[in-house]
């Protein structure tokens, strides 16, 4: 099985990856690594200990077994709320091996959520991390499509992950998929609202590590990677488990929540090369007192996404480490980062430039496509990893898939330089006096005050029924809450921002409601303030 990578003379046209008609993604990210001879090479560590490519492609081949002796038949749907451990690599690529439909899930939602999810895939077993089986034993008997859960990482019975692994072949001959199947699917992180069963095919996970893997971050067979953003994350399944397979790299894995202790144990003592993050962990992390020593790390280059690097993190960050961040787009829909800033090219403040074999387009309000700087309107994107739609949700599917364009639903303006500037949400913009205001501009300018640590801007309506900006902020510990303190931050907001931009009301919280991908999730803020 192979493929090609073709470039146009002289760069005029994007790349493009040739994948054959006749693709299976997974026999494909393994099969390259043992016919290369790395097949005693470490793969993936976790907290189990170091895992060969030969271990993954067995444990594969047994998940794979395992899935045909449980009865699941090729383009069945299995869902998998599974920790960042070897399981997770190899139940993932095994059910896609024997054509059967994985579906990666958030490890940190609740049991109504698991239950919507199941009953609207109809996934007939789940595969649950132990820790996790009390959120899911409930459902089993409720969703009636749920025959069966598997358990991986304990000692289960017969329902126990290894138990039916130990019982299965090593030996698998991988189903005759095509690049057009559908191969897995992610839910939509639910930052606005019900989340949404993203399908995508073959042929997408391949296209992310030559396109933005190889293309831009320049990963390599000797780098060892971190990604702090889980497997079950769009960012994260490229990150750490697509990109060092494409070209034989290891992959350090970590099953525990990500907070900056614990991965500044990763990162002493892994000594990854290419950390990924989002902003809210790189803020947590330059908080933190245990923060390590440069000498004591060993990166070539960070990445982030998931939302909006704030300009004063990545300086700050720049400045300790030696290492800049490149903060990128991506999205569930396109799979991975299709916009990003890149080795030497780094703009904070912007996202960057296009990933090469990616288009970009800004429409205004009217439908209009922007061709002048500094105007802001929604970004569309044309690429080859756009999913093939949401799974039993045509209007939705036909809102954001138009033809070759990708509604993203974020708000963007292009500079006189042609770098990409975040402008929020489409429905977290704030239009105050007619102007459009940005919350992500707001919000930059108040985490630079040096009492807070995060903070967050909506929209709220004022005694006339006006737009404002509304803030919640969580200061730095030990920081005390004040009038007087809040009105000094007012203040630093006016004295660096046009005036009609200030938030009218601030409110100390302990915490931002954010999903587990670290998005802050706006809509419940503006429920909260509206409550208040």
């Amino acid at each position: 099985m192979t493929y090609t990578l073709s470039t146009a003379d002289h760069g005029c046209s994007p790349p493009q990856v040739d994948i054959p008609r006749h693709y299976n993604a997974a026999d494909d990210l393994i099969g390259r690594n043992l016919t290369a001879g790395r097949g005693a090479k470490v793969a993936f560590i976790d907290d189990r200990g170091s895992h060969t490519y030969d271990d993954v492609a067995r444990r594969a081949n047994r998940c794979a077994n395992a899935l045909g002796a449980l009865g699941i038949m090729r383009e069945q749907r299995i869902l998998m709320c599974v920790h960042d451990t070897i399981d997770f690599p190899s139940m993932f690529l095994g059910a896609i091996k024997a054509g059967v439909v994985p579906i990666a899930t958030n490890t940190l939602l609740t049991q109504n959520d698991y239950e919507y999810m199941l009953t609207d895939s109809r996934a007939r077993i789940a595969v649950v991390s132990a820790p996790l089986l009390p959120l899911f034993e409930p459902l089993l008997g409720r969703v009636a499509t749920l025959e069966r859960i598997v358990v991986a990482g304990a000692d289960a019975g017969g329902n126990a992950l290894a138990t039916l692994m130990a019982a299965a072949s090593d030996q698998f001959e991988a189903v005759a998929t095509t690049c057009d199947d559908a191969c897995f699917w992610l839910y939509s992180s639910g930052s606005t609202g019900s989340p949404k069963g993203t399908v995508h095919v073959h042929s997408s996970l391949i296209q992310t590590a030559e396109l933005y893997g190889r293309g831009v971050l320049g990963i390599r067979e000797d780098d060892k990677v971190f990604s702090a953003a889980k497997l079950f994350f769009a960012y994260g399944l490229g990150n750490g488990l697509t990109f060092p397979m494409s070209v034989g790299a290891t992959a350090v894995l970590m099953a525990e929540r990500p907070t900056p202790d614990s991965v500044f144990q990763r990162l002493r003592e892994h000594q990854p090369t290419i950390f990924y993050g989002v902003p809210t962990l790189f803020a947590a992390m330059l908080a933190s007192p245990a923060f390590p020593d440069r000498s004591e790390l060993s990166l070539r280059a960070c990445t982030s996404a998931g939302e909006a690097l704030p300009e004063d993190i990545g300086k700050r960050w720049s400045e300790k480490v030696g290492v800049p961040i490149m903060d990128g787009i991506g999205s569930t829909e396109m799979l991975h980062i299709f916009l990003s800033n890149r080795p030497g090219d780094v703009h904070y403040g912007t996202t960057g430039l296009p990933v090469p074999g990616y288009r970009m387009r800004l429409v205004d309000d009217e439908g209009n496509v922007i061709e002048a700087p500094d105007v802001t309107g929604e970004l569309q994107i044309a690429g080859p990893t756009a999913a093939m739609g949401y799974w039993n949700n045509r209007a939705k599917t036909r809102d954001t898939f138009q033809g070759p364009w990708t509604r993203s639903g974020d708000k963007y303006s292009r500079n006189k330089d042609g770098y990409y500037v975040y402008a929020g949400r489409t429905d977290d913009m704030l239009k105050i006096s007619g102007i459009y205001v940005s919350p992500i501009e707001v919000e930059g300018c108040l985490i630079q005050h040096e009492a807070v640590l995060e903070a967050a801007v909506v929209g709220m309506e004022d005694e006339s029924r006006l737009i404002k900006p509304k803030a919640f902020i969580v200061l730095k510990p030990g920081v005390r809450q004040t009038p007087e303190l809040a009105e000094a931050i007012k203040q630093h907001v006016k004295s660096h921002l046009a005036p009609y931009k200030y938030p009218r009301w601030m409110e100390f919280v302990a915490e931002l409601p954010k999903t587990a991908t670290g998005k802050i999730q706006r809509f419940k803020l503006r429920a909260l303030g509206n409550d208040r």
